[in-house]
């Protein structure tokens, strides 16, 4: 047992360190997040699940592996559906948080003093009169998408202001006010139902829409009861009533000190023991995962054939012999490695841009192969390429016209004569020199089709060592002149 861990702790490596704080980090904030959700047990159940998982691999029960394996990638788009909610709300929050903080430095404590007394005396004469009321205190999570209907106002809360939204002959009275930064943003809209069904016989419409508004996000909802003249707060998804204007009082502020923590010194240790049992929970399960798919103990070899790509061959020159398009690859390295390796990505990159004329061999090393740090090359087959290179020489050679069959009876070829008769080739110096041997013809013309005198588009042919300038095969006119025979005497 201790040969084991004395063998761990020798091969741990700065990459292991990194790798257990970053998924220790990620599963901390999955833990915070969930704490507070509607799915947070569905989520306990899917810990769990991933523990005994973890278990099984350390320990190397392959059948509960396999079945858990098999689970897991099911769930992953089961967890997709399940905490769609929570995933959007995570997404919308990570994009709006540098916004949020700066929006809520602007807000002084002052001010919100201010707006927590003028919507506490507000509700409480609602209450009395018996006037039904919803107000939304927005905390961080964008409220947009939830919202329907409303008309936006962007006005400085006042008790006149709010005894007007809510009078009974005001438009948006049956709605709701969205209160932001101490300003009514809108009123009139209309919340979202509670996503529990059981609760909409126990409580109000208004209830029941905070209550809505309150499981999809972190904002806090006020709600006056026109039938009892009560006030409830619904914050979390849940729902309670309030006694006194003292005890509203002091949510309201609870709400915007959570939002806006107060300005403290820091004392040592106190990000430690602020939740500690998430955070030993998350290094825990973070070691587990590593020690399980992280931890890289013995070494293994694996043939790979690889694709070879030549590059930077310069223009004039001719390489033959590439005829190896690809090599075997030996590589070793941690069997966790190749859990992450993708071979399809790895290639042989040979550089021709130092070419020399004549037969030469290349190495094949592990400069021309790209593979990841934490994997070493043993060996390429072949170890080099023989290749031929020579050079390309311009010259310009005759062009002639290459027919086939005769013409017709009753016909006379007069003549044949070709545009352009002459064009510029490419080819090594050997064959540059004798370039009277160099034959560039057109493509076969078939005189037994032709009636009259005609003009032909047609492409040019070359020997196989002769390159046409710029690659490209050139085309040209020949133009067939015929004449009708005249018949004998008799």
């Amino acid at each position: 047992m201790l040969d084991n861990i004395f063998s761990i702790l020798a091969g741990f490596r700065i990459q292991d360190l990194l790798d257990i704080l970053i998924i220790s980090s990620l599963i901390y904030a999955i833990f915070i997040w969930f704490k507070t959700t509607a799915s947070r047990f569905v989520f306990v159940g899917i810990s769990l699940l991933g523990a005994i998982y973890i278990f099984a691999r350390i320990f190397h029960l392959y059948l509960t592996s396999m079945v858990l394996q098999g689970f897991f990638t099911i769930l992953l788009i089961a967890m997709v559906v399940i905490f769609q909610e929570d995933i959007r709300r995570f997404f919308e929050r990570l994009a709006t948080w540098g916004s949020i903080r700066s929006s809520l430095k602007k807000a002084s404590k002052k001010d919100l003093d201010v707006d927590v007394s003028l919507i506490v005396e507000s509700m409480a004469e609602f209450g009395s009169k018996r006037i039904g009321a919803i107000i939304v205190l927005q905390g961080k999570d964008p409220l947009e998408r939830h919202l329907k209907g409303g008309y936006e106002l962007d006005g400085v809360i006042t008790q006149p202001l709010l005894a007007s939204i809510f009078d009974k002959h005001s438009i948006g009275h049956d709605g709701a006010v969205i209160v932001k930064n101490g300003r009514v943003v809108k009123f009139g809209c209309h919340l979202p139902l509670s996503l529990e069904t059981r609760k909409f016989g126990r409580f109000g419409l208004r209830h029941t829409a905070a209550l809505g508004l309150s499981e999809r996000s972190d904002a806090l909802c006020i709600v006056v009861s026109e039938e009892r003249g009560t006030i409830a707060i619904a914050q979390d998804g849940k729902l309670r009533y309030v006694s006194s204007p003292a005890e509203l009082n002091a949510i309201i502020e609870s709400f915007y000190e959570r939002e806006i923590p107060p300005q403290r010194q820091q004392i040592p240790f106190h990000w430690v023991r602020k939740n500690t049992f998430e955070k030993a929970i998350a290094v825990l399960l973070a070691l587990g995962l590593w020690y399980a798919f992280g931890l890289q103990t013995g070494s293994i070899q694996r043939d790979f054939q690889v694709p070879i790509e030549y590059r930077n061959i310069s223009p004039g020159w001719e390489v033959g012999g590439l005829t190896n398009k690809e090599a075997s690859v030996t590589i070793m390295g941690p069997s966790q490695a190749f859990d992450l390796f993708v071979p399809s990505n790895m290639k042989i990159s040979v550089d021709l841009s130092t070419l020399t004329e004549g037969e030469q061999e290349i190495p094949l090393s592990s400069d021309t192969i790209k593979i990841p740090s934490n994997l070493s090359l043993v060996k390429i087959q072949p170890e080099t390429i023989v290749i031929n290179a020579y050079k390309l020489y311009p010259a310009d050679v005759p062009v002639h016209v290459k027919t086939i069959e005769s013409l017709p009876p009753g016909l006379t070829l007069s003549s044949i004569t070709i545009s352009p008769d002459i064009v510029q080739i490419q080819a090594s110096m050997a064959w540059v020199k004798e370039r009277e041997k160099i034959l560039i013809n057109t493509e076969p013309i078939d005189l037994s089709k032709i009636t009259e005198s005609t003009t032909i588009e047609t492409k040019l042919v070359a020997q196989p060592e002769v390159r046409f300038k710029n690659g490209q095969t050139p085309t040209v006119k020949v133009t067939i002149n015929i004449e009708k025979s005249v018949p004998p005497a008799t």
